[in-house]
């Protein structure tokens, strides 16, 4: 396995880039491509990027433990 360092690295760069694709998409979607969107989007990726990464710690582990079953490694 990954040392724990770069773990964390990773999972504060996969839960920032969730974050602002996943707000940035349903922002769109609701609001269409408009410059309230794009006020609308930072404000929701500076909530959604800590609370991403809080839930990454706590599933991802659970998550390459289930894998790992799966795959049987």
């Amino acid at each position: 396995m990954t040392d724990p360092k770069t773990i964390l690295i990773a999972q504060i760069m996969i839960s920032g880039m969730m974050a602002f694709c996943m707000t940035g998409f349903f922002g769109f979607l609701h609001m269409g491509l408009t410059s309230q969107w794009l006020h609308e989007w930072s404000h929701a990726f500076v909530v959604a990027w800590p609370v991403a990464f809080c839930l990454s710690l706590i599933v991802g582990k659970l998550s390459f433990t289930i894998a790992c079953r799966i795959t049987g490694k």
